[in-house]
């Protein structure tokens, strides 16, 4: 491999690319800091590490076992790649060796929760590896139920995920009797990626599991692990509710890393009302994966979608073709709906060197073991920093130098990023935004709670502060009765199946393949409008279809495979009214708000998108239902006599209004661990409840998920962000990198980039 200098200077030199390099950071090395063994290990353990290469631990191994042992909850936060599975394997191991009964009985149980089954099986091959003899399986959907019965009779660290412990563990929690009985550790890995909606019900799943342990008289010590979390303190007491210790300082080694930020030019592509399109992010990390492969560099590319992968592998492989025809076969696609034994056989190819270039979604960030890269291309920013930095450390393990490169998408997050590089580097890695409060999510796990265990006053402070108002509720609705030892869940139904960790929005519409009936998967119904309406492309396990028909009714979308030259985005037009301010902050004349607010939806029409440019090529008109919300959301109001000090006349404030509402959405995700799918706006020149401008933008989730709260406090920064980004863009009058918005249900109309930077300027003067 080339040095990296030399690297980052062939590939921004290249003929046409000057100017695409905005910004490179060098990250220096670090030097390892190892420590010896701690005397309670067990020497099995240890001889089984020191098997594997590990002839002595990292400082930070050490201590958060050490914390462990104690009986301390911990938070470990370092980077990837650092060896936290040892942190956690060591205590647990030692724990079940040390426990066992003279028969070999089991004496102590351990449970690792992973966020998918993929990493679950990671883990599993990992502590098989180490040889230790342990009673160590999965416990997921895959499992026959001969695996399962063994598991609960037998198994000592059982692996799974958070719907199996919410469906199966818990709801059966009698059959795992011996299994809670001996529980001593929880292991909560990746605990990052436990954020919005889906962390506060992951939350309410580790307290029902907290309460139901305890009934068997078990409190076990919980380890959460993650490369890249923010206070992880902090998180761990909202995922768990426990006071727990963080552990951040990292003694791993690491090489040199240079990181670049990278943004594609403007095309002679016009995208809606004319506006200038740049180059797609996955045309340009092609093309430098292509350069990488042809260099000899070991490379990983991270592309957002599934379809993306697959693009940007073939793309790579014919420019190879043309330089070498040896080497297409050194580049390969990775992504989810391929084959345990195919993603296996690809891993492997990576490690022993066979493929030096890799196209990949994020199931190659979510912990699975691969080493010995040379750099890592990231097309899109992933949505947080602490996602940038998990996938980066793909590259340079252990003290090799290494290469990242962020390729922007035409967005304005990306395009504010790669151009304020202050905001990306340097600072910590985002908060874990979720509210285990939300009525709509802490209502079906009290149902849960109440069906595995009556729930009493002691589960109060368990719950949160909420708790009596949300029983009282849901004893008035007859689903739980309230008797003097408790409330009791009283109706015939499963109260697990009431809940949807992934989502609230009230069941699923099955995808059915038309030739043939069979049922190809589901999506949630709230998404099914504006994913699986009539005409949608739509993309399940890797392949394209398209819809032909969606009926709520039935709560069916029938749909054939099809490889269509465009993809599809949909229309919706929304209304909005306030329920009630929570909190509010006057800006001068200006006034900040957050609180709750009934949002209506239609889904009105669909766009088609050439692939892979993104050049609009139709729109069709859909007729599809109103759909309510009510969710949190954060306001800004200006009066009239400041939008007349700024210039604005009445004929420029729709516009004006509506852009700024637009960008700020694009740029919410630097501020909450959120993305722009996750939230919506609406923008008036007079709304009704305020008699101002208005603009709102709101949870997308019922109840809301936090990321309206944290854009109420941290407006300042957010909405001056938002200003930054749009006088900062080299267009005109407006396009997808700063005031246009992919998901806008007017047709990008009426925009007034200048208006925008007026209002917002107007706004924040005010602070």
């Amino acid at each position: 491999m080339s040095s990296v200098a030399e690297l980052v200077n062939r590939l921004s030199t290249a003929p046409g690319r000057e100017g695409r390099l905005t910004h490179l950071e060098h990250l220096p090395p670090r030097e390892a800091d190892v420590v010896d063994w701690p005397g309670w290990a067990s020497p099995t353990v240890i001889e089984a590490f020191r098997a594997r290469g590990i002839e002595r631990p990292w400082r930070h191994q050490v201590v958060a076992a050490d914390a462990a042992v104690s009986g301390a909850h911990v938070a470990l936060s370092t980077g990837t790649a650092s060896g936290k599975s040892l942190a956690y394997q060591l205590p647990a191991l030692s724990r079940i060796l040390e426990a066992r009964g003279e028969r070999g009985q089991r004496g102590a149980t351990v449970l690792y929760i992973a966020p998918t089954k993929a990493l679950a099986q990671d883990q599993l091959a990992r502590v098989e590896a180490l040889g230790v003899d342990v009673r160590v399986t999965t416990h997921d959907g895959d499992a026959s139920r001969e695996q399962r019965e063994w598991t609960r009779a037998f198994g000592e660290y059982v692996l799974t995920n958070p719907d199996m412990l919410h469906r199966s563990m818990l709801p059966g929690h009698t059959r795992w009797a011996s299994f809670w009985r001996s529980l001593s550790y929880v292991v909560i890995d990746e605990c990052h990626h436990y954020r919005g909606v889906f962390g506060a019900h992951v939350a309410h799943v580790l307290r029902r599991l907290r309460r139901v342990a305890a009934s068997y008289g078990a409190s076990p010590t919980f380890i959460l692990a993650s490369a890249t979390v923010a206070e992880p303190e902090v998180t761990g007491r909202r995922l768990t509710g426990l006071d727990v210790v963080p552990v951040t300082r990292d003694g791993s080694p690491r090489g040199r890393l240079t990181l670049g930020l990278w943004q594609p030019p403007l095309t002679a592509f016009a995208g809606e009302n004319g506006a200038p399109l740049r180059r797609a992010a996955s045309s340009e990390t092609a093309d430098l994966l292509t350069d990488l492969v042809v260099s000899g560099v070991r490379t990983l590319a991270f592309v957002r979608s599934r379809v993306g992968v697959e693009q940007v592998a073939l793309t790579a492989q014919q420019h190879l073709a043309e330089v070498d025809p040896a080497l297409p076969s050194r580049v390969a696609a990775y992504r989810g709906g391929y084959l345990p034994e195919e993603r296996r056989e690809i891993e492997q190819a990576i490690r022993s060197g066979a493929l030096w270039g890799v196209a990949a979604t994020n199931a190659l960030e979510l912990g699975i073991d691969v080493t010995g890269l040379d750099a890592v291309l990231i097309a899109g920013y992933p949505g947080t920093r602490a996602a940038l930095w998990q996938q980066v450390g793909r590259a340079g393990r252990g003290a090799q130098d290494a290469l990242g490169i962020l390729v922007a998408r035409d967005d304005p997050l990306d395009t504010y990023l790669v151009t304020h590089p202050e905001a990306l580097l340097g600072q910590p890695v985002e908060a874990t935004v979720f509210d285990p409060s939300n009525p709509y999510v802490l209502g079906p796990h009290l149902c849960a709670a109440a069906q595995e265990l009556p729930i009493t006053t002691v589960d109060f402070e368990l719950f949160g502060s909420t708790t009596p108002d949300v029983l009282a509720q849901l004893t008035a609705a007859g689903v739980l009765r309230h008797r003097p030892r408790g409330w009791f869940w009283t109706d015939h139904r499963r109260a697990a199946d009431l809940v949807d960790i992934r989502g609230t929005d009230g069941g699923n519409v099955q995808l059915i393949e038309g030739s043939s009936g069979r049922v190809v998967g589901t999506v949630d119904i709230g998404r099914a409008h504006s994913t699986a309406h009539t005409g949608a492309v739509y993309v399940h396990m890797g392949e394209t279809w398209v819809v032909s028909s969606l009926d709520l009714g039935d709560r069916v979308a029938v749909m054939e495979q099809a490889s269509p030259p465009y993809s599809t985005t949909a229309r919706e037009v929304t209304e909005i009214s306030i329920v009630a301010e929570r909190e509010h902050q006057g800006w001068s004349d200006c006034r900040l708000s957050w609180g709750d607010v009934d949002v209506s939806h239609q889904v009105v029409s669909f766009l088609k998108r050439r692939v892979p440019s993104g050049e609009i090529i139709g729109e069709e008109p859909l007729d599809l239902p109103v759909r309510t919300l009510r969710t949190s959301a954060v306001w800004w109001t200006v009066p009239e006599g400041v939008l007349e000090a700024a210039g604005l006349e009445q004929a420029d404030l729709p516009g004006s209004a509506h852009a700024a509402e637009h960008c700020s959405i694009g740029l919410l995700p630097l501020f909450a661990t959120c993305d722009r799918w996750d939230i919506g706006g609406v923008s008036t020149a007079v709304h009704p409840d305020t008699g101002q401008l208005t603009v709102f933008v709101y949870d997308g989730q019922p109840g809301g998920a936090g990321f309206a709260e944290r854009g109420f406090r941290a407006a300042r920064e957010w909405l001056g962000a938002t200003l930054e980004t749009i006088e900062a863009c080299e267009c005109d009058e407006g396009c997808p990198s700063c005031i246009q918005s992919p998901k806008c249900g007017n047709g990008n109309n009426p925009l007034d980039k200048a208006g925008a930077a007026r209002l917002l300027r107007a706004l924040l003067s005010a602070y």
